[in-house]
């Protein structure tokens, strides 16, 4: 019973974890990459870019683990808060602050600029603040989840590494960073309803929205790859807007 009981929480750490390594790779990262990049110059994000993505696994698993061994606690909870704060809020905007510092000198634009990469933390912050707070958000959601806000982000260095599709120049693109910052802010906090990815059951009356998501989700994966990251994204709010009260 002991070790069920701290089985969630284990994996809240895990999540934890995983930003915080995460997070030493970004800041460490100092190189230059050339204009034409390969996947080993761009290795130490491309490396944090993937815990972020073992730390959404842990995110969603300790609440799934939490409530089928029924020992969700308020520690759990906050502890789950803070741990996504770093992971999903500090992370991200680290992503973006490194990006915008290699990017910005090619538009002759001041390297303080950077730091505006970190507003998408504070209103993940603030995102999070809201989630516990908010009793609306018990089966779906208002504003985007921090963990999908991360996944955006993580996936640029992903398509910076494995640029099968010449989007370098976009990515690398400080006014289209800077866009993202704010677009991506506006979306955590916007009183926007997005669905849940929680499945009750598997009947496909109960759920249509979710497998339509989950189906379109992984051909976009199978025919862009990393590409495919921020389109996914963009197809959950759409079809939140699109079917608010289906599924």
């Amino acid at each position: 019973m002991a070790i069920r009981k701290h089985l969630p929480n284990s994996l809240t750490c895990l999540n934890l974890l995983c930003g915080c390594v995460a997070l030493t790779l970004i800041l460490g990262y100092n190189t230059r990459p050339d204009y034409l990049p390969s996947s080993d110059s761009w290795m130490p994000l491309v490396q944090a870019a993937w815990l972020i993505g073992l730390a959404a696994i842990a995110d969603f698993f300790d609440g799934l683990v939490a409530r089928a061994l029924r020992v969700s606690s308020p520690i759990g909870k906050d502890l789950d808060s803070l741990a996504d704060m770093v992971s999903f809020g500090v992370v991200p905007g680290a992503i973006l602050f490194k990006l915008l510092q290699l990017s910005l000198p090619t538009a002759g634009l001041p390297d303080s600029l950077a730091y505006l990469g970190f507003i998408v933390s504070i209103f993940s912050a603030l995102r999070l603040a809201k989630f516990n707070n908010d009793t609306r958000q018990t089966d779906s959601f208002i504003g985007l989840p921090t963990p999908a806000c991360t996944l955006v982000v993580g996936s640029l260095p992903l398509i910076l590494a494995y640029d099968s599709f010449n989007l370098h120049n976009l990515v690398l693109n400080p006014w289209v960073l800077l866009a993202l910052t704010f677009v991506l802010s506006g979306l955590l906090v916007a009183e926007l309803p997005l669905f849940a990815l929680k499945f009750k059951n598997l009947r496909w009356q109960d759920n249509s929205l979710r497998f339509v998501f989950l189906l379109l989700a992984v051909a976009l994966l199978i025919g862009l790859q990393a590409a495919a990251v921020p389109l996914i994204i963009l197809l959950y709010v759409v079809l939140s807007v699109v079917r608010p009260a289906a599924g």
